[in-house]
């Protein structure tokens, strides 16, 4: 078997040194399912942990920590794309890694395939609020205009009652549509990475 590497962004507004944010909570959801594929799991990046400069560049220099998580991330075949739902939309840090990887248009091989050709993509999204389906739509554009594969089944997420005060993390048990639907979504991506990894794009 072709043996596979994930990693998630995290575009959680909350620092890591705070309290476990609801975005982890679902990606954890997701990294289990990986794992439980024989998909080695690395380390979450909560990109608001990391000094992101503005730009559509690949290194904006001036100490930018984008280049070190655009090497994970190309280092990796599955990509876990996760963002809370702020104002309707995903947050300020998910969008800005999306501007970043823009890049990769200008980035191709001899044969016209971006750095991300092969690497396929998945959304986690979480709110209290609705948006669920026009942040995914949002970030799957974004994610195949620079390259990434969706797969069938790519987005898994969850939006708890408008203004109200239980999170995703704060739920005593995964609401089963949302383990079904992880689990769709983790076996569909997996799929879809093992015939890339194989068999890449012919550009």
């Amino acid at each position: 078997m072709v043996k596979l590497k994930a990693i998630a962004l995290n575009g959680s507004l909350k620092a890591s040194s705070n309290e476990q944010s609801s975005t982890d909570a679902l990606i954890n959801l997701l990294a289990e399912k990986f794992s439980g594929l024989e998909i080695e799991v690395s380390p979450t990046i909560r990109l608001v942990d990391h000094d992101i400069k503005p730009g559509v560049t690949s290194d904006e220099g001036n100490d930018d920590a984008w280049p070190e998580i655009r090497d994970e991330i190309l280092a990796h075949d599955i990509l876990i794309f996760g963002t809370p739902i702020w104002m309707g939309q995903m947050s300020s840090v998910a969008k800005r890694a999306l501007e970043r990887m823009d890049a990769f248009v200008e980035e191709t091989d001899d044969q016209g395939r971006m750095p991300s050709y092969s690497k396929v993509a998945v959304v986690a999204v979480v709110g209290n609020e609705d948006g669920a389906h026009s942040v995914a739509a949002t970030a799957f554009q974004a994610l195949n205009d620079t390259g990434f594969t969706i797969p069938a089944v790519a987005a898994c997420y969850w939006v708890g009652e408008a203004m109200g005060s239980v999170d995703f993390k704060d739920l005593k048990s995964t609401p089963s549509k949302i383990d079904e639907t992880a689990t769709m979504v983790t076996s569909n991506a997996a799929h879809l990475a093992r015939l890339l990894k194989a068999d890449n794009y012919p550009g």
